[in-house]
């Protein structure tokens, strides 16, 4: 594949029924999965150099469809309604979980990339989602936000319970605030794209 030039993005749609995603033949689709107020639309905006492409807010549960942006006209980035958020009612969270959970199985993703704040360890959530794209064998990473806000004793100490709890998953640690991991987050999507 060629290059892909990360500035060459913008938003293509957002979708809060399955059946209304696109048909999007050749071109590759990278998800990007976790939990509310991970930090998912700060790491689409960073890893795009942009403020505003993809809505952030402090107030979790804030993306409530599947939102497609087009990169390059080579892929589509796809932000996924983040989970484990609980000041939503069941209805919502019922039709949350459908959307994700149909989209996750439709074979259409060429490269997860799976959120996980590495402040703490992998919530319960976090796990059953891991779990869940291992049986699918769906291609994953996982991406460390909020690197940025622990001390090096810390990160250290994080990072090696990780690795001996994922030893055979790709670990990037990512900062919104600083850029760290974009280059490393960049060339992953860049062989799945």
């Amino acid at each position: 594949m060629s290059k892909i030039n990360w500035h060459n993005v913008a938003i293509h749609a957002s979708y809060a029924k399955f059946s209304q995603l696109p048909l999007v033949g050749n071109v590759r689709e990278v998800a990007f999965s976790g939990r509310s107020n991970v930090g998912k639309s700060s790491l689409i905006n960073k890893l795009h150099n942009r403020n505003a492409l993809a809505r952030v807010s402090s107030r979790p549960g804030k993306t409530i469809t599947i939102n497609y942006f087009n990169l390059d006209d080579k892929v589509f980035i796809v932000d996924l309604p983040g989970y484990g958020y609980a000041k939503i009612s069941k209805e919502e969270k019922a039709r949350f979980g459908e959307l994700a959970e149909s989209y996750l199985q439709s074979g259409r993703i060429a490269l997860l990339v799976q959120l996980i704040d590495f402040r703490h360890p992998p919530t319960k959530d976090d796990l059953q989602m891991l779990d869940f794209l291992r049986q699918t064998d769906t291609n994953f990473v996982i991406a460390l936000t909020k690197a940025d806000k622990l001390k090096k004793s810390q990160r250290a100490a994080n990072l090696a319970a990780l690795k001996a709890q994922f030893p055979d998953v790709t670990l990037i640690e990512f900062s919104s605030e600083t850029g760290e991991g974009v280059q490393e987050l960049r060339q992953v999507i860049e062989q799945y794209g």
